[in-house]
């Protein structure tokens, strides 16, 4: 560890670290001595200070890799401004200007801001795993010395979102990347773009076409920021993109699917795939149950479509999100599995990951 770096409180007694002290020889590297909080509160500031909430924390003696908890609607000036690059993964966020932003010179330099070492953290006081509709409330968390970073301005914005650190905990696989044990899972939104990928990778084994047109996910298509309606709306939108309307109908045509039913009427996607899978010895209702939660995904995108719907801020989006999400990558983890018993794709291995 580089000594001139105090990356958190010290863990030691005071006489433990005298002890230390007494044990050092003249062939050491040498030792550095910092002052506690508590000596450093009488302290006068420089000016510059003043305007820079965090700044003046690390000089009032917090350490570098100390976290600070937000309320995760911080997050969403950056992710609506089209002059930041805005990146989301399952346990961590990032974000800053882009190339063309920055050389412009009319841009104001306060703005001139990043931040990529950010995570999810979580308070859990009032959720009950035995009570479904107990509320999960999604913080955002930082260290210290990258708020540092950022210019008065920003540093002022981060301080009016910022809560009280009791019992809230940051996400255990991101706090864990940050101190160098790279995770050994994925998180469901990096299974979904996995198994989405697979899937047409064995589709095309088997029908000579890939069943989805993308498993890239968009960038901003992450944990919705804010408890509300029109988050989760935002959320079911790009969603149901990703999966009924990515869904490549040449491929289902390759694969010799009907485009009507019975009845003449014609077939969406979803249908056409449900009809796929009984044409290969599955029974119906098996198939029915497997693309169950993919119908739900795109029935709650209709429901914004076609009325005018009230923002209502509700705590449960955030579980009903997290309980969609295993629910789709369910059924597709089924449909990969159905896939891959296909003759010809005998052999065939996926590199995955298990589930976080």
């Amino acid at each position: 560890m580089n000594i001139h770096i105090r990356p958190w409180p010290s863990r030691r007694t005071a006489a433990e670290q005298i002890d230390e002290l007494r044990e050092l020889s003249d062939d050491d590297y040498g030792v550095c001595l910092y002052p506690k909080a508590k000596a450093l509160k009488r302290m006068k500031l420089p000016k510059k200070f003043e305007d820079a909430p965090f700044a003046r924390a690390m000089a009032r003696g917090r350490s570098t890799l100390e976290l600070a908890f937000f309320s995760s609607d911080v997050l969403e000036g950056y992710r609506n401004d089209a002059r930041y690059r805005f990146g989301m993964s399952d346990f961590g966020i990032n974000f800053g200007l882009s190339d063309e932003a920055y050389d412009d010179k009319d841009q104001p330099k306060k703005d001139r801001v990043g931040l990529l070492h950010l995570g999810f953290a979580y308070d859990l006081r009032q959720y009950d795993p035995e009570v479904p509709e107990s509320p999960i409330v999604r913080r955002v968390a930082a260290f210290y010395g990258d708020l540092d970073d950022l210019t008065p301005e920003h540093q002022q914005r981060w301080a009016s979102f910022q809560v009280d650190d009791e019992d809230i905990t940051p996400h255990p696989v991101w706090y864990g990347w940050q101190m160098g044990h790279w995770p050994d899972s994925l998180g469901p939104f990096a299974r979904l773009a996995q198994e989405l990928e697979a899937i047409s990778d064995l589709f095309e084994n088997v029908w000579g076409a890939r069943l989805f047109r993308s498993h890239e996910l968009p960038e901003d298509f992450g944990w919705i920021l804010r408890a509300n309606k029109r988050e989760w709306d935002h959320f079911i939108h790009s969603f149901d993109k990703l999966l009924s309307d990515n869904i490549e109908r040449a491929a289902l045509d390759n694969a010799k699917v009907p485009k009507v039913n019975e009845r003449g009427d014609r077939l969406g996607t979803l249908s056409r795939l449900e009809l796929l899978i009984t044409m290969n010895h599955v029974k119906a209702n098996s198939a029915k149950w497997a693309l169950k939660p993919l119908r739900e995904v795109r029935a709650a995108r209709q429901k914004p479509a076609h009325a005018l719907r009230t923002n209502v801020t509700d705590r449960n989006f955030i579980g009903k999100q997290r309980d969609l999400l295993h629910d789709v990558d369910e059924v597709l983890i089924n449909i990969r599995q159905w896939l891959s018993s296909h003759p010809r794709n005998r052999g065939w291995k996926s590199g995955e990951l298990r589930a976080a």
